[in-house]
This record gives C-alpha cells, structure tokens and sequence, in this order.
C-alpha cells in the first residue's frame, strides 16, 4: 500500500524528480568541479605573488589576453571558476584580470560548447564564443572604471586576513617552495600535499553553496513548467522583445540556481518554449551570478563589492547575448527550429562519464594526498582551523586558541568566536600538525 501511496502521489514524484535532475546537473559538471578545484590549489601551493603579479598584474591588453587564455584551458564549473578567480586575486592578480579569467573558464570552454551542440545545435555553440569575447572586451574596457581604488584594496585585506575564507596570510607564505623552479616544485611531494590540503579545504567553505544550488536548480526544474518561464519574456515586438529577453535572461538564472554546464539543459527548454535567442544566450552567461554565486562572492569580496559585481556583470551579459543575438541575425544563422529534449534521466556512458570516472580517481589521489600530507612532507608551518576546515599558516593565522596545551589557529576571528563558545570542541579538534607545535 505504502509503494502504491509513493508511486500515485505527485508529489512524491515531483520530488524525486527534482532530486534526480539536480543529481545529474552535479553529475554532468563533476569532473570540471574537481580540476577547477585541484588547479586553484596548485596555484596556491605553487604560484608565487611575484609571479601572478608579472602575468595578471594589470588589465591591459596582454594580461587580458593571457588570463582568457588561462581561463580557457581551465574549469567550465562557475564554482570552481570563482575559487580560482579568487585565489588569481589574492595572488596579487589585477582584480578585473582574474574576473576575466572566471568569464573565459565558464564560456570559451570545449566542453560547455560541446553540450551546447548536442543540446541546442551548432549555432548556440558558436554564438557562446562569440559572444563570450564581446564580455571580456566590455569587461576589460568598463572593469578598470568600475572596479578600482580603495574597494580593491579592501577586498584584497578581507581575504588576506580571513574573512573572505581566504586561507592564506600575507605575502610571504610558502615562500621557500614558490621560489624554487618549477621542476623543483612539480617535484616537491610536501608541496603537491599543501596543493591537495587547499583543494579540499576550498571544498569544504563551499560544499554548502553546492549542495544548495545543484538542489534548487533541481527542484525548479522540475517544479516550474517552462510556460511560466515563458511568461516572463515579451513576444512579438521585435527589437524591444530582443531587449526585454536579453535582461530578464540574467534576473532566471540567479533565480534558477544552476551553473554552466548545469543550466544549458535548462537553456534548451527556455529555447523550445519560445525564448529569443540573445535571451538564451544571455541566459546562458548568467551562470555567473547565479544566487549561490552571489553568496560566495558576498563571502569573498563583502556586499559592496558584490553588488557592483552583480550590476557590472548583468549589463555586460545582457549586452553581449543582444549584440551577438544582432551579429547571428544579420548572417542568418539564427535557428528556426527547435528542440524537444532536454536532460537524459539515467546514466549514459558518453565522455561526460568517462572523464567522470577519471576525475574520481584523481580525486581519490587528491583527498588521500590531502589524509597523508604529515607524512608526504606537507604542512609544514601550517594548521586546520577546526570549525571550517581552512588550512592557516601559524605564523601569522589572525587567531588562536589554547586550552590543556592544545593550540589551535584560526583563519578569522569569527571562527575563533564560534569555537571558543562551545568548550567541547576542543575534544572533537583535529591534532596539528607536527610542524606546527
């Protein structure tokens, strides 16, 4: 009786539907997830402030270049991007550059254009390059009006001194290592350690904002029938419907919940109900501020800088998708028809799950890596902070806190607080590292 009660009941259903949509959203952006996060603990471990200052020290020209360059052979995961893009920043790269960085990592990626043309056909793919260099071109000339001065300067110290989630302090950590060639340090078994440490460490300040965002963007999914999508967006009025779909494109992905590859099945079904194609494309660059992204940024940057974040990016997106939605118009490469299906329900063995199952394994290297650094030589200088996993270098963590001749460090004063306000996490902290005694 119970099995036929969950088997009728729409709700039931809806709700394992949701479940499932929002699985396979995870599942078709994991692999990038692992080598966004794994690259931005390289960088950590490996890239000294010196050297990210040379390459991305400014947003001229050429370090524009090179950071789209570096964006493209990076994740196409929107969160993985906003970890690297920050720890580009903290690096000392120009905040526009590492912003760019994160616009190239998510739109001028192989993979996402790969889905994009088995899900929505060759054009949508072009037009995401397209139209992905139009906003690193707005960006780069609008980012160093917009970004600048004393709230660069802020940000920068939320991060250094851990309020950000940042978990590096100052600019002289790790400096031994980072000075060494780079044979010398692709070599270092302690410096793959403290990499693989700030990969999983990254993960663990996020894991809530992933959870929460590959959940809703589920839940909306299946929950919200494409009409009422479709009723947000003008109709048959020709350059104003093209504009009114271009902006209210954004305003569905922040509410949607869903990062790049995550939203382009959602992009499809926005698409076969009736949506202008700038408006898809603008959709579609949107992952960027997405709800869940705002938070991280808000955690970052602070809410200033995000809001001026948010206003900058959502201009340039809409910009970009009614400009290249012109471009396509012109040439008459504008799709006339269009697509019924949208996300495959079940595991299919395609390139997604093989390099899946790749970057699981890797994965596994990493996480054991991170089990073992002690013994791999990591750590040295360093500790955990206990409530939220950040790895802190002892020398100049910004709190600590003793009890029976147990030290712990801290990443921020707001963890420190909330440490000290329950004694017993003194029995449930880990043990640090020898280095650190």
């Amino acid at each position: 009786m119970s099995a036929l009660l969950v088997a009728t009941d729409p709700v039931l259903l809806d709700i394992g539907r949701s479940l499932r949509e929002g699985f396979f959203m995870f599942w078709e952006t994991l692999w990038p997830l692992i080598l966004g996060f794994g690259l931005s603990g390289a960088v950590q471990a490996f890239v000294s402030r010196e050297s990210m200052q040379q390459k991305l020290g400014d947003h001229g020209p050429a370090s524009i270049a090179r950071a789209s360059g570096y964006g493209m052979a990076s994740s196409s995961c929107s969160y993985a991007a906003s970890a690297m893009s920050k720890s580009l920043f903290m690096k000392g790269a120009d905040f526009v550059s590492s912003t760019v960085f994160m616009f190239a990592s998510t739109n001028l990626v192989l993979e996402l254009g790969l889905v994009l043309i088995v899900l929505l056909g060759w054009q949508f793919a072009v037009a995401e390059y397209v139209g992905g260099a139009i906003m690193i071109v707005l960006l780069a000339l609008l980012g160093g009006l917009w970004f600048r001065g004393r709230m660069i300067d802020q940000a920068r110290r939320r991060l250094e001194d851990g309020s950000g989630g940042g978990h590096q302090h100052g600019p002289e950590e790790n400096v031994a290592l980072q000075a060494e060639p780079w044979g010398t340090k692709l070599r270092s078994t302690g410096g793959w350690a403290n990499a693989a440490t700030y990969t999983m460490a990254d993960l663990t300040m996020l894991r809530r904002e992933l959870v929460v965002g590959y959940t809703v963007a589920g839940f909306l999914a299946v929950a919200v029938p494409v009409r009422v999508w479709n009723t947000v967006f003008l109709h048959g009025h020709g350059f104003w419907t093209s504009l009114e779909n271009v902006i209210v494109g954004p305003f569905i992905a922040i509410v949607s919940f869903v990062c790049s590859i995550g939203n382009v099945p959602l992009a499809a079904a926005l698409w076969h109900g009736g949506i202008s194609f700038g408006g898809v494309i603008s959709f579609i660059f949107a992952d960027l501020i997405a709800f869940p992204l705002l938070l991280i940024y808000r955690r970052y940057y602070g809410t200033r800088m995000t809001l001026r974040m948010l206003a900058l990016f959502w201009a340039v997106m809409s910009t970009a998708g009614l400009l290249t939605e012109g471009i396509f118009g012109a040439f008459g490469a504008i799709p006339t028809t269009r697509p019924a299906s949208v996300a495959p329900a079940h595991f299919q063995w395609n390139y997604t799950t093989y390099l899946n199952i790749g970057f699981l394994a890797l994965f596994a290297v990493l996480y054991w890596t991170y089990r073992n650094r002690e013994r791999l030589g990591g750590g040295n200088g360093y500790a955990l902070d206990p409530v939220c996993g950040m790895q802190v270098r002892t020398g100049d963590a910004p709190a600590s806190s003793s009890h029976d001749g147990h030290t712990v460090w801290f990443c921020s004063d707001h963890c420190r607080m909330r440490f000290d306000a329950d004694p017993d996490r003194f029995a449930k902290a880990p043990a640090p590292l020898p280095s650190a005694t």
